[in-house]
């Protein structure tokens, strides 16, 4: 089901969506070293990596705009270059989930490329953000002479689908603010930066998009973070929030624990 807000844009260059920014002249060395550094491909001589930079192209998304959307055939395998991008899908009530934020380095479509099938969720960018993407011819023949490629994706897979089931758990089972405790701690724990303040989650995150992470309304979001900010439970400096104690997160997560 195509989420609320993802055009019906016409494909070009076989399945992409055509409003990005492309360069098809477009360095090959910088994206074979990019990709050189990726632990998907760790280990490849350096004959495979180029052969794969050859191929691969660059594009660059505005914040809020979709690279691709639930059921999609799976044109290409993606990896995030600079910036963020949102995986989420379309719950039944027609409200948008967010399931992950990848950051840069992180693949994904990469199950769907390699198995042919449409991909299981829409992606989009978060903020601006640059993306390289492969087609998956390459990749899957790469991973039939390499098979620790699949092994790499399978556990960044597994790594995946466990904190989906967390969230869909979560989101059955556990009040709108041990939700929020919830995600914000795994953001935190992923993909924040310790400083004297805390832990900074280095990326702007709207109220919406963690109202879409955690299965909530933006004015229920607005509510509880504002009271969080005005007890010191976070902080926030140039739309960043700040994590003063992850164990102070940890009591709300964890009611009984108080």
């Amino acid at each position: 089901m195509r989420g609320q807000g993802i055009p019906e844009t016409l494909h070009d260059d076989a399945g992409h969506r055509g409003r990005a920014r492309y360069d098809p002249r477009m360095p090959a060395k910088p994206v074979a070293d990019f990709l050189k550094a990726r632990a998907v491909f760790a280990g490849l001589p350096a004959e495979e990596i180029a052969a794969l930079a050859a191929v691969a192209r660059e594009d660059r998304y505005s914040a809020r705009e979709y690279l691709f959307a639930e059921g999609d055939a799976p044109a290409w395998f993606w990896l995030v270059r600079a910036g963020r991008v949102k995986i989420l899908r379309q719950a039944r009530d027609g409200k948008e989930v967010v399931l992950e934020l990848l950051g840069p380095g992180e693949p994904f479509g990469g199950v769907a490329a390699l198995e042919g099938r449409p991909y299981p969720a829409s992606a989009q960018a978060m903020e601006a953000s640059t993306v390289v993407r492969i087609p998956p011819e390459p990749i899957a023949a790469l991973a039939r002479r390499h098979p620790a490629i699949v092994s790499e994706l399978m556990r960044m897979l597994g790594r995946r689908l466990r904190g989906a089931h967390e969230t869909v758990t979560s989101l059955a089972t556990d009040p709108v603010e041990t939700r929020l405790a919830a995600r914000l701690i795994r953001l935190a724990e992923e993909e924040g930066v310790p400083d004297a303040r805390g832990i900074v989650l280095p990326f702007r995150l709207t109220r919406q998009t963690l109202a879409d992470m955690t299965g909530t309304t933006v004015e229920t979001t607005i509510r509880i973070v504002s009271r969080w900010l005005q007890k010191g439970v976070l902080d926030e400096e140039d739309g960043r929030l700040i994590v003063p104690s992850v164990e102070v997160l940890r009591e709300l997560d964890n009611p009984e624990a108080r």
